[in-house]
């Protein structure tokens, strides 16, 4: 009796052992397995984000950064502006001063200009010296025109009191209404200033 005792005890130890290493292997097995569920989680985790950072890539501004954008771009346009008009009125002012500049000179020798007229304008008996002064004129007409200067058109164009000074007017049947007849002194212009204001006879003025 007793050996049989100690037979059942041995068998009851076994068992026990076996029942152990049975919950030991099934723990062992949900551990590799919640291991297995636990890396795909982090890997499906993981690729969530990196789907989420190539959305944020690739998506428009959002609405305070687009709004900051057009704020920008609109400081910029505003700026482009202002230097435009500034190169604009820049340009202009030197223009005008330059052209200023040259009415004036131009105008300080257009007392040549007409002393050459009235010298072609007389008798002259030496053919030479008269040839030397219509080359001198020529010349100098060249100069002017190259300078962008221009005689005002006078006889027989309408009078303009922009371009011409009437010094006198006369009754003439033979021409129209406010007709440049004869001119005393040439007027000269330059771009739309004018640097002398042609002298001339109008016919027929109308009041």
């Amino acid at each position: 009796m007793p050996k049989a005792g100690k037979s059942n005890q041995a068998a009851g130890d076994a068992a026990k052992n076996d029942n152990e290493k049975t919950k030991k292997a099934s723990k062992t097995q949900k551990s590799k397995i919640d291991e297995k569920e636990l890396d795909e989680s982090l890997g499906a985790c993981a690729d969530e984000a990196e789907e989420t950072l190539r959305n944020q890539e690739d998506a428009p501004p959002q609405a305070s950064e687009s709004s900051e954008l057009a704020l920008e771009r609109d400081k910029y346009l505003r700026l482009a502006a202002e230097y435009e008009n500034y190169r604009k009125r820049s340009s202009k002012e030197r223009e005008r001063l330059f052209t200023d500049a040259r009415a004036d000179t131009i105008e300080k020798l257009l007392p040549v200009y007409d002393n050459l007229e009235r010298a072609l304008k007389m008798e002259c008996s030496d053919e030479a010296y008269y040839k030397g002064i219509e080359m001198t004129m020529t010349q100098l007409m060249e100069i002017l025109e190259n300078m962008d200067i221009k005689p005002i058109p006078a006889v027989g164009e309408p009078f303009d009191k922009n371009l011409h000074y009437a010094v006198m007017t006369i009754e003439s049947p033979e021409l129209g209404s406010e007709i440049i007849s004869e001119e005393f002194q040439k007027g000269f212009i330059i771009g739309e200033k004018v640097i002398r204001f042609s002298k001339v006879v109008v016919a027929n003025i109308v009041n």
